[in-house]
């Protein structure tokens, strides 16, 4: 059973934010004193697996679980091993995370333990002193060492990179080579108007356009139809035998292809990342003790899924398209 939204697009992968909690304190995503939701208002794991296994029923075949940062909720990994159970039986195709890697060191073998192939690890500088600067709380070191941890158990790793002007984008080139040359795909992404935050974006902003035009005095790009599920589009770069993804919601409107969801940690579904558009499936998590309310809710809000986004950085507009912080929804 599928479930298809107004303008035929099949939605079968699944985002969720286990916690909007994080160690790391990034500039572009939160303020440095970020108000955290009251624990009472979180959906307990076991929640999470009955809202995720409906999901999956309906034709999910790709979940992905994120934050804040996933791997600091308290026993995220028991929510792991029983999501794990769907790739066994194969209603599941893929069951990944994305994650700042702070914690990698500690759980990578047991992700890939769990049937985790792949993971994307978000990554803005390999400079130790401007990586503190922009995770305001974060180690590289620890990062790198959980990378490690990950290749070691196995897992393919995609770097995830938000490219801002001023702050990291000559240090792209290097990035590249070092992921590829490590056999992991770089993606970069364009900073999006989510959330109030300490700076002003509009300085921030560079449109992958321009990135792209200066990566190529340097390197050689291939369009490829690669996919990997979401967004990205992907190129084939000549002299690093690897690729590299670009994520453009804001010069490239990507909504036609959409398959996915979000689902935050309250138990809110958000249709589209860059709209208001939510529907409460805790309340009827927890009205009944079968999934059949569960079941209609997401129906109905599936039916409510936006053509597109409404994304807009610039002078004029100089406050968020969504108030909501990045963290809430997880990317």
């Amino acid at each position: 059973m599928d479930m298809i939204d107004p303008f035929g697009r099949s939605i079968s992968y699944l985002r969720v934010s286990v916690t909007d909690r994080c160690d790391f304190r990034c500039t572009y995503c939160m303020a440095e004193d970020m108000a955290f939701l009251p624990k009472k208002d979180l959906l307990s794991l076991e929640e999470i697996d009955r809202l995720c296994t409906v999901f999956i029923e309906k034709g999910v075949k790709k979940l992905r679980l994120t934050g804040g940062e996933p791997l600091v909720r308290k026993n995220i990994m028991y929510l792991v091993r029983q999501l794990s159970r769907h790739l066994d039986s194969g209603a599941l195709e893929e069951l990944t995370l994305t994650t700042n890697g702070s914690q990698l060191s500690r759980f990578a073998r047991e992700l890939a333990d769990c049937g985790v192939k792949r993971i994307n690890v978000s990554l803005d500088t390999l400079d130790a002193d401007k990586f503190h600067a922009i995770t305001r709380w974060g180690n590289l070191a620890k990062v790198m060492e959980g990378i490690d941890a990950a290749q070691a158990a196995g897992l393919h790793i995609k770097l995830n990179a938000v490219a801002l002007k001023g702050f990291n984008d000559l240090e792209i080139p290097e990035m590249l080579r070092w992921a590829n040359g490590r056999g992991m795909d770089l993606t970069v992404i364009e900073t999006m108007p989510m959330g109030e935050i300490d700076g002003d974006r509009t300085d921030q902003y560079l449109p992958l356009s321009l990135l792209r035009a200066n990566l190529e005095r340097q390197f050689t790009l291939t369009d490829i139809p690669f996919k990997t599920g979401g967004p990205a589009r992907y190129v084939q770069v000549a002299e690093t035998g690897g690729r590299l993804g670009f994520i453009t919601p804001m010069t490239h409107n990507f909504c036609e292809s959409c398959n996915r969801v979000r689902l935050t940690c309250t138990g809110t579904l958000y249709m589209c990342l860059g709209q208001n558009d939510d529907a409460d499936l805790r309340a009827p998590l927890r009205a009944s003790e079968g999934n059949e309310l569960l079941s209609d809710a997401i129906d109905e809000a599936i039916g409510r899924k936006p053509k597109g986004h409404d994304f807009v950085i610039d002078r004029r507009t100089n406050r968020p398209s969504v108030s909501r912080h990045m963290s809430v929804t997880g990317g």
